[in-house]
């Protein structure tokens, strides 16, 4: 496959994605509001996954489209009525087409097993005509007669000019037809220009199709579905007594070889179709080893006006390489100042590229609680709020599945009952809430419910008995929540393939520090709980403070750093000659000395001649020893895993403007290892 086809091939899948997105979506709010016009959208969608992957050869999607696409043909129709049970298949067909999709676009065999399956669910809904409407004439006969099968039929195909170019193959349709009965194929030439003045990527001819045989009318528009926009498809039904097109001599058109026949013995053992959270999830995340990102034109356009000023920067300043006189240093200095601020506004610019709205991981979340609901038994109101604040692609893709995670426990765990919650005098419907918006220079994210709230007692004794706290431990409700994050922690009684294995919550926390995010529970018991993310807007640029411990460098992130101490001696504390306290408003907080850590020499031992940086992280405080504060500024974070090896308690590194290497602080990572898993210092602990 050429590589142009393969470009198209691509925007054929991202389209799909789409188009499958926006047919779970309409078929979600089917469920509260039949409207005319989301059945509509819904049927464009199906229609246009269906056209394009017939056009590419991908018979076994199109014709399992093709099922999905008559029932909602019916409904639009006002044939059938929408009911819940049509509802269910359809959703059910949309995880059967995207994995269809998913194997396509990694080049394996389509695996129809789930697909056949579901056909008989369709058939079956399509073959109950005990529901119909009663008052429905008109349309019915419309969909009847579109539903028509006559002994052949007659098609005038004259198409666009622009065919060829638009990748479209009149042979491929005419082998495609010719799979549903005895073709005959008549060229119209009339229209051909002299041989000299022949475009060979222009279609000038038409033809005249004669197709025998008892065929549906909807298998044969379809095979024209990409090319009627701007072509003329005349359908009729076939006479015998056909002139010319009927008896015309050119000889039948069989399917090449390339083409494979649709199968016709389903399999014996066809499994279920994919879970709703699986697929859902699989739509999320970029498919295929080159992940693609779409942009907006005026971001695109932003950019590229940046480039036009650097260039007209860099103008400036390369007349002064040749030559430079003293009275040019003040139009040197202009020109400088141009290109930081042009520097600036082009980093700012290529990172906006990056940021997409928050909604592409909020889309999911309709039909997770739609399944989840149903499953569990519960009535659930989803309110979404911030879908357009927007973060880095990065950061949404690696928040994706601990929302999910999360979203899955408040509903399994937080979410009453109808009798449950009507019996605590609520309403029977509870509400689970998504909120996303910006403050202080980073992303908050927060999953609320108005559930039963968490049982701090039980979370207690829980974590007693299986060791995990010591029963003479005292703890703030911050320091009890936290204890659900750790491994194998978990209060249900129940084990269920929602939640209650003792996994997921520990993979939260630690996925959502790894990108530099942190987790806040706060609950009241009976009236629910709220899980607060606080994440970086990007992973590529970090807005820093500078120090020196020594002769090295480091950077800590502004966001982890809570102020800066000049220790007194009456304010050092020692415990035992290990541990080292920091007093400080009212709390003892543990003093981390960096050169111990890296093994580096310092300026002096005598820590009241250094500086104390009060830090925070998942909670938990520490104060780190270093010789000097410097500058604050925004850095350039550079993997040190890709350019080096993963070091504990490093989270990366930037090159400063002379060249020299700074190493960045991993502060969570830091205070785990200093602290433990129980809170305090790992020396105290044996």
């Amino acid at each position: 496959m050429d590589l142009e086809m393969e470009e198209i091939l691509k925007i054929f899948f991202e389209e799909s994605s789409e188009c499958l997105n926006a047919m779970e979506s309409g078929l979600l709010s089917l469920d509260a509001q039949a409207d005319r016009e989301t059945i509509n959208t819904i049927f464009r969608a199906a229609h246009s996954i269906k056209g394009g992957a017939g056009t590419f050869g991908f018979m076994e999607i199109s014709q399992f489209t093709h099922g999905v696409e008559t029932l909602l043909d019916q409904m639009r129709n006002g044939a059938r009525p929408v009911t819940a049970d049509a509802v269910q298949i359809l959703l059910q067909g949309v995880d059967v087409i995207r994995e269809m999709l998913q194997s396509a676009l990694a080049k394996q065999p389509i695996a129809t097993a789930a697909g056949e399956q579901l056909t008989r669910e369709l058939e079956r809904i399509l073959g109950d005509h005990g529901h119909a409407p009663a008052a429905a004439p008109a349309p019915a006969a419309a969909a009847a007669s579109r539903n028509a099968v006559h002994e052949g039929w007659l098609i005038e195909f004259q198409p666009d000019p622009s065919l060829f170019k638009t990748c479209n193959d009149p042979l491929r349709m005419f082998s495609q037809l010719a799979r549903l009965g005895d073709l005959k194929v008549t060229p119209r030439l009339e229209a051909l220009p002299p041989l000299a003045q022949l475009d060979p990527t222009t279609c000038r001819m038409g033809w005249t199709l004669a197709l025998e045989g008892a065929i549906d009318k909807i298998q044969v528009e379809e095979i024209f579905d990409w090319v009627d926009a701007n072509s003329a498809v005349d359908i009729a039904p076939l006479k015998q007594d056909t002139g010319a097109a009927a008896a015309a001599p050119e000889p039948k058109i069989a399917p090449p070889a390339s083409i494979a026949p649709p199968p016709t013995t389903p399999p014996a053992a066809p499994p279920a179709a994919p879970p709703a959270a699986a697929a859902s999830a699989a739509a999320a995340k970029p498919a295929g080893d080159a992940a693609s990102i779409r942009v907006g034109i005026e971001k695109v356009d932003a950019l590229i006006n940046l480039v036009g000023e650097l260039v007209i920067t860099q103008s400036m300043l390369s007349r002064f390489v040749d030559h430079c006189d003293p009275q040019d240093l003040e139009a040197l200095r202009r020109g400088l100042i141009h290109l930081s601020r042009n520097t600036r506004e082009l980093q700012e610019s290529v990172l906006k590229i990056r940021m997409l709205p928050i909604s592409f991981s909020f889309n999911r979340f309709p039909r997770l609680v739609h399944e989840l609901s149903r499953k569990l038994g519960k009535k659930v109101e989803l309110q979404m709020n911030g879908e357009q604040t927007e973060l880095d692609k990065t950061v949404l893709e690696k928040i994706a599945d601990p929302l999910v995670h999360l979203a899955r426990n408040s509903l399994d765990h937080g979410l009453e009952t109808p009798a449950q919650r009507l019996a605590a005098g609520k309403s029977e419907t509870g509400v689970l809430e998504l909120n996303a918006y910006h403050e202080g220079g980073s992303i908050i994210i927060e999953v609320k419910d108005d559930g039963a709230g968490i049982n701090k007692q039980r979370v207690l004794a829980k974590a007693r008995e299986r060791g995990l706290i010591d029963a003479e431990t005292a703890m703030t409700d911050e320091q009890i929540f936290n204890l659900m994050f750790l491994p194998g922690f978990s209060t249900a009684d129940v084990i269920s393939d929602v939640s209650g294995r003792g996994v997921g919550m520990d993979v939260v926390k630690r996925n959502i520090n790894e990108i530099g995010g942190h987790v806040q529970v706060s609950s009241t018991e009976g009236r629910g709980t709220t899980i607060r993310i606080r994440l970086p807007l990007t992973l590529a640029i970090l807005d820093g403070q500078m120090l020196r411990v020594g002769r090295e460098i480091y950077v800590i992130s502004l966001v982890s750093i809570i102020e800066t101490v000049q220790p007194t001696r009456e304010q050092i504390n020692s415990i035992g000659g290990k541990v080292e306290l920091l007093r400080h408003r009212g709390d003892y907080l543990p003093i981390i000395r960096l050169d111990d850590l890296f093994g580096i020499a310092p300026d002096s031992r005598d820590m009241t001649e250094g500086l104390l940086v009060v830090v925070e992280a998942d909670g938990r405080r520490a104060a780190i020893l270093v010789d000097e504060l410097l500058a604050q500024q925004q850095v350039v974070i550079k993997s040190l895993d890709t350019n080096f090896k993963q070091v504990p308690g490093l989270a990366g590194a930037t090159i400063h403007g002379d060249g020299t290497v700074a190493l960045i602080i991993d502060v969570p990572g830091v205070i785990h290892t200093f602290l433990g898993t129980e809170g305090r210092p790992s020396e105290l602990a044996a």
